[in-house]
């Protein structure tokens, strides 16, 4: 097992960030949990229905596909999202909308830590998952832990959404510091500050335009692209939603962002963003299920995922 606890960050302007925001990555007051189990019916955006909605989670913030296990991994908060209760959750939530596991990986059981887990990455077989004060590693068929990258005592703000770069590491955003963090071979480095990054949200590779799209939970209405080797932020596109969560890049340039603001996910295409879908409550963290060209999306004060179909172009 790989256990950093030295870290020491590069001098870098510490930017504050309003109390609202980090309460708003917290999990809500529970509320309607939606229909228990799969719906089995077939749908279609223009109906407005899921494929598939599943209760029974408890503050599910993320969701990230395994492909080769044809599995969902879904992360739960299990209470307040900053507290460092271990008693955090991953499920395995089948493509159907069954769950196969509750508490595949939990904290407090098999020796396992894990506190308010967010957003995850796969890297071989490992599931990284960031949580309160570390990135944690566990292994993504058996779920025992692997690895730990420690933040305990440094000065972080929420640690949030996971993307893994070109070059193997992992890119991590802290919404509450307006930073992104890069972790290879267990050492942590700032990489980015900047004011620009509007409370940095969700995460995501784009290997077809050789950049990261980083999406702001409290930066306005546009989502903007990142390369590490110049540090630039580029407007890649607006939209009428805001206070973004998840994103996910799908085919032919397009770019899908979860949007709290108006309960929706937004489909990104030539600069310019439109809701597609109009989800159940706040979406959180979604996840593309690539196998089907299908998303899941996660509702923290719902205790619920909905599985939706995705256009084709």
């Amino acid at each position: 097992m790989i256990v950093v606890t030295d870290v020491r960050f590069p001098a870098v302007l510490l930017l504050p960030i309003g109390a609202a925001i980090l309460s708003a990555c917290a999990a809500r007051p529970a509320g309607e949990e939606g229909v228990a189990g799969a719906a089995g019916t077939a749908a279609s955006l223009e109906n407005g229905q899921p494929l598939a909605s599943t209760a029974g989670f408890s503050g599910p913030e993320a969701v990230r596909y395994d492909p080769e296990q044809d599995v969902y991994f879904v992360s739960n908060f299990n209470g307040r999202g900053m507290a460092a209760d271990n008693n955090g959750f991953i499920s395995r939530l089948l493509p159907d909308g069954k769950i196969e596991q509750l508490q595949f990986i939990a904290g407090g059981a098999n020796g396992i830590t894990l506190h308010a887990p967010r957003g995850m990455a796969i890297v071989g077989d490992t599931l990284w998952a960031a949580d309160v004060d570390a990135v944690r590693g566990f292994h993504r068929r058996s779920g025992a832990a692997v690895a730990i990258v420690d933040f305990t005592g440094r000065d972080v703000g929420f640690l949030n959404d996971i993307a893994v770069g070109p070059d193997g590491a992992l890119y991590v955003t802290d919404t509450g510091k307006n930073r992104i963090y890069r972790i290879s071979a267990g050492a942590i480095s700032v990489v980015l500050t900047d004011t620009s990054l509007g409370a940095p949200n969700g995460i995501a590779w784009d290997g077809t335009n050789r950049h990261f799209i980083v999406v702001p939970y409290g930066g306005g209405h546009a989502i903007r692209s990142w390369r590490p080797e110049n540090l630039s932020l580029q407007e890649i596109g607006t939209s009428p939603g805001a206070e973004f969560d998840g994103v996910e890049v799908l085919s032919n340039g397009r770019v899908l962002v979860a949007s709290q603001k108006d309960s929706s996910l937004h489909l990104f295409a030539g600069g310019r963003g439109r809701p597609i879908i109009r989800t159940a409550g706040e979406p959180a963290d979604i996840g593309v299920d690539t196998k089907r060209n299908r998303v899941a999306v996660p509702y923290i004060a719902l205790n619920r995922v909905d599985i939706w179909q995705l256009p084709r172009d």
